[in-house]
């Protein structure tokens, strides 16, 4: 369904757009000292939960055990209804190691086809991420983030042209893939990046050299940044605890 401006003027969102929502969990350490069996009996309640979501929307979970010691896990889920989201992290918390659950990180976002690409395609900015399914990379980085009110300021060309140094150091780094995620009116945060790859190493250069172009200069705030391991749930809970 093509979205219509107050005018009458085509929108260039003529795509069908994806909310995506990244649930961060830590595990509380009264849940370990439980016994073997209880726990067992948690982490497969909680698995099937998580089975059974992931035929309603695309889910992806990842790790954060021994990066991080402010979460656990993190789930990662896209849908064209909020509505699923909420259901899903109810069932999560309702169960019995949900119980013992908190959520230190929650960010939303909505896809949306990037104002400076115009025709050129950009893989994981065209509001397509129903299409791109996460989780094919081991590694994950999740970068909310919220630039200066005086980028907004800046005439269209003038931040088309600095988007289009940015685009060019992201093309030299093809085993870094991006999925972008545009917060404005949802959450707390502008945008939601979220980049997928192979090699952290790759990422870690990708960012610094990202230091030096002109819309970095625009950058407001970009922490907290996490790095998420792609794994089974089954895998991830048993690291939380065998």
């Amino acid at each position: 369904m093509k979205v219509q401006l107050a005018t009458g003027t085509p929108s260039v969102q003529e795509t069908e757009r994806e909310f995506l929502k990244y649930t961060f969990f830590k595990v509380d350490s009264q849940w370990r000292r439980l016994d073997d069996a209880q726990r067992v009996e948690h982490k497969q309640q909680f698995a099937a939960i998580v089975e059974e979501f992931s035929k309603r929307m695309i889910l992806a979970s990842y790790s954060l055990v021994g990066i991080r010691g402010d979460a656990d896990l993190m789930l990662w889920t896209i849908s064209r209804r909020l509505e699923d989201f909420q259901d899903f992290v109810s069932r999560l918390l309702s169960s019995g190691l949900g119980k013992y659950l908190s959520i230190p990180y929650s960010y939303l976002a909505i896809t949306r086809q990037s104002e400076y690409l115009g025709s050129h395609h950009h893989e994981g900015q065209e509001g397509v991420s129903l299409k791109q399914r996460p989780g094919k990379s081991k590694y994950l980085f999740v970068y909310p983030f919220t630039k200066k009110r005086e980028w907004y300021f800046l005439s269209h060309e003038e931040r088309r042209v600095a988007m289009a140094e940015h685009f060019k150091i992201g093309h030299k780094y093809p085993s870094v893939k991006i999925h972008t995620g545009y917060s404005f009116g949802l959450d707390d945060q502008e945008f939601v990046l979220a980049f997928e790859t192979d090699k952290p190493a790759d990422f870690s250069e990708l960012v610094m050299e990202l230091r030096s172009s002109e819309a970095s200069r625009y950058t407001a705030l970009e922490v907290p940044l996490f790095t998420c391991i792609s794994m089974d749930i089954e895998e991830i809970l048993t690291l939380l605890g065998a």
